[in-house]
């Protein structure tokens, strides 16, 4: 387990093996268990936020994590997501949010033979947050579909 992140209440975020490759992102408990984080789950709390600090601040803070990554995790980028998550009401759980997104945009970038990289994971978010597409359509609405088919849904969306 390569630990990225840890919070003040002994929680923390890392990178482990998963199914595929070592770029599985999992939350770490107090308890030492890890999880996957779904994209559903954090689709679901990023519509939340949506709702309570408007669409534009919270994709805009999205863009400006997006616009950061690359295929290895820097560290200044870990502490903006700390500070930009005290703009928000629950600063821990903000911070969780925005690294766990922050991660698996890194973690897309590490895909072998990846053609699209970050631009999955912004899809995603602009589906939920834009569009307001249902959290289970903008999880799955790219699995079986061709990389240069996402690509143009990317295009068209001006990523």
């Amino acid at each position: 387990m390569n630990i990225i992140k840890r919070f003040d209440n002994d929680t923390a975020l890392g990178f482990d093996k998963g199914k595929f490759d070592s770029w599985c992102v999992y939350f770490i408990d107090t308890n030492g268990r890890k999880t996957p984080p779904q994209d559903t789950d954090y689709f679901a709390q990023i519509r939340e936020y949506g709702k309570e600090y408007g669409i534009e601040k919270v994709y805009g803070d999205f863009v400006s994590i997006y616009e950061r990554t690359y295929n290895t995790i820097d560290r200044e980028t870990l502490i903006f997501i700390t500070e930009l998550a005290t703009t928000y009401n629950n600063n821990y759980e903000a911070d969780v949010l925005f690294t766990t997104l922050y991660m698996a945009m890194v973690a897309e970038e590490n895909k072998k033979y990846t053609k699209l990289g970050k631009r999955i994971k912004r899809l995603g978010i602009y589906k939920v947050l834009i569009e307001n597409s249902p959290i289970i359509e903008a999880a799955n609405i790219m699995r079986g579909m061709k990389w240069y088919d996402i690509d143009i849904l990317c295009k068209e969306r001006g990523f």
